[in-house]
Order: C-alpha cells, then sequence, then structure tokens
C-alpha cells in the first residue's frame, strides 16, 4: 500500500539458472550460478558453493532455483519500491528437465523430504505468477559460465552472448 506511484516504461526480468553438481573437488558441494537480465541487460549475477551436499543433479539444480527466485523476489520488490512496473512474470531457463517439469506441473509429488523447501519455494513462486519457468539447453545455458571450469573457445561463446 505504501508502495509510489508508477513511472516510466514497465520493464521485463529474465534469469538463466545453472548448478555444477559437486564441482568442487575438495568438499563435493556443487556450484549456482543465476544471470539475470533486465529488459535484455545483464545488471545481476551470482557464482557460489552451495552450503550442502547434494546427492543428486535434481537436488543441486533445485537449490540453485530457489536461491534465483529469492534473488528475483527481491529484485522485483526493488524496483517497485523505486516506481519501476515490472511487467509480467520473470522468465527463468533452467537446463535441468526434473526440475522443469517438477516445478511447473501441479500434478507433480517430491518424495525427498530435505529438498522440500528449495521445491515448495520454486512451486509457490511459479503458482504466484512470480516466475514462469522454461526449459533452456545445456549448450545455450547463459549461467555454465558462472559453474563450470570452461574451454577458451566455450567460454568466449559464451561471455559474447552474454555482452550481445
Amino acid at each position: 500500500p505504501n508502495a509510489p506511484e508508477l513511472r516510466g516504461q514497465p520493464v521485463t526480468m529474465s534469469a538463466f539458472v545453472d548448478a555444477d553438481h559437486a564441482g568442487c573437488q575438495a568438499t563435493r558441494r556443487s556450484y549456482t550460478g543465476v544471470l539475470i537480465y533486465l529488459n535484455r541487460a545483464p545488471i545481476l549475477w551470482h557464482s557460489k558453493r552451495q552450503n550442502t551436499v547434494e546427492a543428486s543433479t535434481f537436488g543441486s539444480e533445485f537449490i540453485a532455483m530457489r536461491i534465483a527466485i529469492e534473488m528475483i523476489e527481491g529484485l522485483r520488490y526493488k524496483l517497485r519500491m523505486m516506481g519501476i512496473e515490472v511487467e509480467g512474470p520473470t522468465n527463468v531457463y533452467c537446463d535441468n528437465d526434473g526440475v522443469v517439469k517438477n516445478s511447473t506441473r501441479p500434478e507433480s509429488t517430491l518424495k525427498k523430504k530435505h529438498q522440500a523447501i528449495s521445491y515448495h519455494r520454486t512451486r509457490e513462486a511459479q503458482a504466484a505468477n512470480i516466475v514462469r519457468i522454461a526449459k533452456e539447453d545445456g549448450a545455450t545455458n547463459l549461467a555454465d559460465i558462472f559453474t563450470k571450469l570452461l574451454a577458451g573457445p566455450r567460454l568466449r561463446e559464451l561471455s559474447g552472448a552474454i555482452l550481445w
């Protein structure tokens, strides 16, 4: 109720999310990578080792998705408090098919209790129309640059695509 009146044109947001399962050789923890765009300009990125060791790629990707959604919700709130309207839900692109299906289909269930918080946080944001989760091919997921060691040509390809 205390939000300022809207000023200017509405903006669109999109995000790329990825996790490198057990990427840390010493601790076997996964790395999370998030890249957020505002009107096709990269404005926020995140690359950090996860706090827990996950048994599967699915779990690592769900934790990365939860982190991305928390960042998106915070950014949407900040923009709104500055009088900037975010148009529609934020498109979130993830390269893990299982995470996309479990996040977007109402009939899907999760049988792993330790992933329940990330699972429900992601589904809640999807149901509230804050995010729209979609599949992105692993070869074109721009968040790969924040999670994996890449060869020179692949690194140049992704960094060029980020800054186009």
